[in-house]
C-alpha cells in the first residue's frame, strides 16, 4: 500500500485535529506543515514531530515532500489555497465548507480536472460509523419514507470577537461555519432536489454576518427540513429524522452521530452507540488516501456535485438574509 504524504496548510486549531488523526491513520504520513509564519510552523512541527516546515504556502506547494495537502485556513482562503496547490500537482482535502460560494467552488473543481488531481471537501461526519449506520437503517426502509429532518448546531463565542468567523472576507457567519453540517445531514437522508427555502437571521451590527440563523427547506418530494445554526446562542445539538414508520433521535452532535435511538411507531425502540475510530478525522483521511491511490479526481461518497449542492443552498440562504462576502463580486 502506497503511503500518502500529507502537508497541512495553516497551523490553527483544526490543523491540530487533522495532525492527530493523520498520525493515527494507516497509510498516511504527516510530512509537512506550512504557515505564513515560519516560527509558528516550527512550533507546530515540533509538537507533532513533522519533518518539513515551511514559512510560506508557496514553498510547500513547490515541494516534492508531499503528495496531498489539507486546507486548514479560514473559509475565505480555502479556494485560493487549494488552487495554488492543485496547480502544483498536489491533491487536496479542504476543510468544510470547501469554499465560500458556488462560483469559487466551480473554479476549484475546474482546477482539479485541469491538473488531474484529487479534490474533496472535509465533510468528515459523512464517513463516521454512526452516520453510516443511520444511512443503513434509513435506506433499509425501517422507519419508512423520510418526511422531515430537524437539526441545530449552535454555540456561543462572544469571548472571541476578533475570530475570523465574524469577518465577511473570511466567509464568516454561522451558516458557513456550522450550518453546512445541518444542510449536509438533511441531504444525506432526503434524496431530492430543493424546491423552496425560507430563512431568517440575526445579523451582527458590527460584522454583518449571520450570528443566528433558522432555515426551512422544502424538497421536491414533499419532505422538509428545519435547521438552525448559531455562534452567539447556545442550544442543544440534537437532531431528528422523521419517517412514515418511525423516527430516529440523535443526541449530542447529531451531524456526526455516535448515540441515537430508533423509535418505531409500533412501539419498538433500539439504542445504538457507534463511537468514532479516533477523533473523527481518520475516516476522511482513509477515504482520501484510497481515492488518491486509485487515481480518482473525486470521492464516490463526498462528490464534487454534493459539495456544490450544499454550497448553492448556502448561497441561496445568504441571499435571503442579506449576508454578502467580497468574493461574491469576484
Amino acid at each position: 500500500m502506497k503511503t500518502i504524504r500529507w502537508g497541512i496548510i495553516g497551523a490553527g486549531g483544526i490543523a491540530e485535529r487533522f495532525a492527530n488523526a493523520c498520525k493515527n491513520t494507516p497509510g498516511a504520513e504527516l510530512a509537512a506543515i506550512a504557515s505564513r509564519s515560519l516560527e509558528k510552523a516550527n512550533a507546530f512541527a515540533d509538537r507533532f514531530g513533522i519533518e518539513h516546515r515551511f514559512g510560506t504556502y508557496e514553498d510547500m506547494a513547490e515541494s516534492d515532500k508531499i503528495d496531498a495537502a489539507y486546507v486548514a485556513t479560514p473559509h475565505g482562503l480555502h479556494g485560493p489555497n487549494a488552487i495554488l496547490f492543485m496547480n502544483k500537482g498536489k491533491h487536496i482535502l479542504s476543510e468544510k465548507p470547501i469554499t465560500v460560494n458556488a462560483k469559487e467552488l466551480q473554479k476549484m473543481i475546474d482546477s482539479a480536472k485541469e491538473n488531474k488531481v484529487f479534490l474533496m471537501e472535509g465533510m468528515w461526519p459523512r464517513l463516521v460509523p454512526g452516520v453510516l449506520k443511520l444511512l443503513e437503517i434509513v435506506e433499509s426502509g425501517q422507519i419508512g419514507e423520510v418526511k422531515g429532518i430537524e437539526g441545530r448546531f449552535c454555540y456561543e463565542m462572544s469571548d472571541e470577537p476578533d475570530h475570523h468567523a465574524f469577518k465577511p472576507e473570511f466567509g464568516g457567519g454561522s451558516i458557513l461555519d456550522v450550518g453546512c453540517y445541518c444542510l449536509s445531514f438533511a441531504s444525506w437522508f432526503i434524496k431530492s432536489p430543493v424546491e423552496e427555502i425560507k430563512a431568517v437571521a440575526d445579523i451582527g451590527e458590527n460584522n454583518q454576518v449571520d450570528e443566528h440563523a433558522c432555515y426551512l427547506l422544502k424538497y421536491e418530494n414533499g419532505a422538509m427540513s428545519s435547521l438552525t445554526s448559531a455562534m452567539m446562542v447556545k442550544k442543544p445539538s440534537d437532531g431528528h429524522i422523521f419517517g412514515t414508520k418511525g423516527r430516529i433521535d440523535v443526541t449530542g452532535r447529531f451531524y456526526a452521530a455516535e448515540n441515537f435511538t430508533v423509535h418505531l411507531y409500533d412501539g419498538e425502540s433500539t439504542d445504538y452507540h457507534m463511537p468514532f475510530y479516533g477523533n473523527g478525522f481518520e475516516e476522511e483521511i482513509m477515504e482520501a488516501n484510497e481515492c488518491i491511490r486509485a487515481g480518482k479526481l473525486e470521492s464516490d461518497i463526498l462528490t464534487h456535485a454534493q459539495s456544490m449542492f450544499i454550497m448553492e443552498q448556502m448561497d441561496a440562504i445568504r441571499k435571503i438574509i442579506g449576508v454578502k462576502y467580497p468574493q461574491d463580486d469576484q
